[in-house]
């Protein structure tokens, strides 16, 4: 156990200790708000960590077909859960934050930071051209249907969201025009799964087993320890569980926390919500890169960035139609479309060559940093 905890896969559950700190200020010593998020923040990495090695587990046991369905569904669950709250608390803004923060963290921080990693000491790693360009194709085409609601706004003189803004009511048009939209991106990532699980699986499948190490890798680069269906899911809702119960603490915590430090809700969610939630399975892809498996580490970034706008994002309107005060429309601010724009441009300029180096990955690891810099600022 030890040996595992302080392995470069174990190391999110050194945090565990954060989830019960969390919960012993937040209702036992009502501490102040800015060290319950902290905690909480902290404690939502290991509680995510443990999400993906479940389902990576299940995965393991139901074969590939549902191994990876399961794979790319529970892919982003520990930040759907966070946004749920987020959504019951009137937080429409931060929601709005952390969907495009996430793709950025996924399009410039991950896979910058494989390609950093990875192409230490080598002259150029290489990766499946035809999945890459697959996925970021996929990736573009969900990015533009998320800007054309905000296109509809401006043109209709109704302008983008403020930055301290919560919630913004555009009315019924925008909010059926944004129901449209989501029920478009979901069926197209239906028709995705079918593509990448099905018709052309052998693209999107570079795993290869290794010998030597006491297991086998799965989907996302996790080890597999042999556990039961039985033993898998209850871990899955222990899991669960636990997200959900640090994710409440940490949305209530969000305002105040957010007005002690001195920056807005807005970079919270785009920056901090957006990594937190998904810090464990970043892991995974500088791990996986850093073994020189580019194929595995570039799928786990696209894909992750794709699966946030083509399931997550939608998922979450149609929920805002019955958690919170109301609809959700989907209209970012001027910042949040710069930067995803930017980012789904770069991602697909990147993935042409179907080659990497350590270079290519520190200029995405500026760029990331640049626009965390006018977030702050905003």
């Amino acid at each position: 156990m030890s040996r595992f905890l302080f392995s470069a896969q174990g190391w999110p559950y050194l945090l565990t200790p954060f989830i019960l700190l969390a919960v012993l200020l937040e209702f036992v010593f009502h501490a102040d708000a800015t060290i319950i998020f902290a905690c909480a923040a902290l404690g939502i990495i290991p509680t995510a960590a443990l999400m993906g090695l479940a389902t990576e587990e299940l995965a393991a046991r139901s074969g590939p077909g549902i191994g990876g369905f399961l794979n790319v569904t529970f892919g982003n669950a520990a930040e759907l859960i966070i946004a749920i709250f987020l959504l019951a608390e009137g937080l429409q803004e931060v929601v709005k934050a952390s969907i495009i923060g996430s793709i950025l963290g996924n399009l410039l921080l991950v896979l910058g930071l494989s390609m950093f990693v990875g192409g230490i000491g080598r002259k150029k790693q290489v990766f499946n051209r035809t999945a890459a360009n697959a996925q970021a194709t996929m990736l573009f085409l969900a990015v533009a249907a998320l800007i054309m609601p905000a296109i509809y706004a401006l043109v209709g003189g109704g302008g983008l969201p403020p930055i301290d803004a919560e919630i913004v009511n555009y009315g019924s048009n925008l909010e059926e025009l944004s129901l449209g939209v989501a029920i478009v991106l979901g069926f197209t990532y239906l028709a995705g799964l079918v593509f990448s699980l099905r018709t052309h699986k052998d693209l999107f499948n570079p795993v290869a087993d290794e010998g030597g190490d006491g297991g086998e890798e799965g989907g996302h680069g996790h080890a597999t320890y042999g556990w039961s269906v039985r033993k898998s899911i209850t871990m899955l809702a222990v899991a669960g569980a636990a997200v959900g119960l640090v994710s409440e603490i940490l949305v209530g915590s969000i305002s105040e926390a957010s007005e002690s430090i001195g920056i807005s809700e807005f970079f919270v969610g785009i920056i901090i919500v957006a990594v937190v939630g998904n810090a464990a399975e970043h892991w995974v892809a500088v791990l996986v890169a850093k073994k020189d498996k580019m194929d595995l580490a570039v799928n786990i970034s696209i894909g992750s960035a794709a699966q946030i706008a083509l399931f997550v994002a939608p998922i979450l309107v149609l929920l805002s139609f019955v958690i919170g005060p109301n609809p959700m429309p989907l209209v970012f601010n001027g910042y949040e479309l710069g930067g995803v724009l930017i980012a789904v441009l770069i991602a697909n300029y990147v993935t042409q060559e179907g080659e990497s180096n350590w270079w290519e990955g520190l200029q995405l690891l500026s760029v990331y940093v640049l626009l965390a810099l006018v977030f702050l600022y905003a």
